[in-house]
């Protein structure tokens, strides 16, 4: 039996009530198939640890956390704790520390999940963000010069190397090959006029190589449109660390929220650890009252099962938790049911036993 020896990060807010859930879910699909295991271990660490010991992980948390094979993350952010400090002080920590330099986001409208868009279907909303995750405008360089002063100044700096740009814009190639579908490219060329015009010459460059892929190019500005006009268009879709966390939201907007949207950070040559998460905020709000909706997590658990092959349980999942939204009988509050975090993933568990 394979044995895959996981780190569960819960966090902040509500993400101990839906990592729990996602835990549960994939203990169930491992016993379900009987031919591998998850081996957890937790680590306390988020806004709270950094309120009793002034930072937000140990001072060896990326040590501690390369043994593992992959990393299961809850939410981070509290009230009291500036969005920075606990942003850079744990995820992006994750993230550059073990150079997951793949973001994949799906945005798919499953069947059954709201949807704001008139006359939408599911056919018209599957595609996959490939998003850079750790350079770009995230890069964390720049200056701020004269603090304080009448003439103060803040620089925030871009940061775009080749090798950064043609290892995800080829990634993004793959899949689209693998897949057999197009492949788009946002940027802002017309006004950034050296990091876009490169990662627009990257991308026509690395494209020579994949002539059966079909392409399209587009400003950040008009795809935005697009993906509420006519989401249909976009399949596979390629973008820079910025652009593609702010174009996520929008695509989880026209999907069924937050709630439903998921994300995978990759390290594709498995180096070190993956890490896997539901992409919504903490909710201090509704902690504790065990509403959350756990079904982005759940999703971010299918992914975590395709990252180790086992893409059948994987849609499994995903199909159970099509077939909630569809009875509608087991829903947390946000999407107009009464069940609770746990009765949600209790749900899916039963669907995946075929109950």
């Amino acid at each position: 039996m394979i044995t895959y020896k996981m780190a569960s990060v819960p966090g902040d807010g509500i993400g101990p009530e839906v990592i729990a859930e996602g835990i549960k879910v994939l203990n169930a699909a491992a016993a379900l198939d009987g031919g591998f295991r998850f081996e957890w271990t937790e680590f306390p660490w988020g806004c709270d640890f950094y309120l009793q010991h002034g930072k937000m992980m140990d001072d060896d948390g990326i040590e501690q956390l390369k043994q593992f094979d992959a990393i299961y993350l809850g939410a981070v952010g509290a009230p009291g704790v500036p969005d920075h400090i606990s942003l850079w002080g744990l995820l992006l920590e994750i993230r550059k520390g073990f150079d997951q330099y793949i973001n994949l986001r799906p945005v798919k409208l499953l069947r059954g999940a709201p949807c704001p868009l008139k006359d939408a279907k599911p056919e018209d909303i599957d595609m996959t963000f490939v998003r850079e995750n750790s350079e770009g405008e995230y890069a964390g360089s720049g200056a701020w010069l004269y603090k304080d002063q009448p003439n103060e100044v803040v620089i925030q700096n871009g940061v775009f190397s080749r090798h950064g740009c043609e290892r995800v814009i080829r990634y993004a190639y793959e899949l689209a090959r693998k897949e057999h579908k197009t492949l788009t490219s946002i940027s802002k060329g017309n006004a950034l006029n050296y990091s876009m015009v490169f990662w627009d010459q990257v991308f026509a460059e690395v494209g020579r190589e994949y002539p059966d892929v079909k392409t399209y190019s587009l400003l950040v500005d008009a795809a935005s449109m697009f993906m509420v006009k006519n989401p249909k268009r976009f399949e596979i879709v390629v973008t820079s660390n910025l652009f593609g966390d702010i174009l996520t939201d929008l695509g989880a907007a026209i999907a069924g929220g937050m709630g439903l949207a998921a994300g995978a950070n990759l390290n594709p040559e498995r180096k070190f650890p993956s890490m896997f998460e539901p992409i919504h905020g903490s909710a201090p709000d509704i902690a504790g009252k065990g509403i959350a909706d756990p079904l982005a997590a759940i999703w971010s658990a299918s992914q975590v099962l395709d990252f180790f092959g086992h893409e059948d349980w994987g849609r499994k999942v995903i199909d159970a938790i099509e077939r909630l939204l569809t009875e509608k009988q087991v829903l947390t509050p946000d999407i107009g049911g009464t069940a609770s975090t746990r009765e949600v993933g209790d749900a899916v568990v039963r669907i995946l036993e075929g109950k």
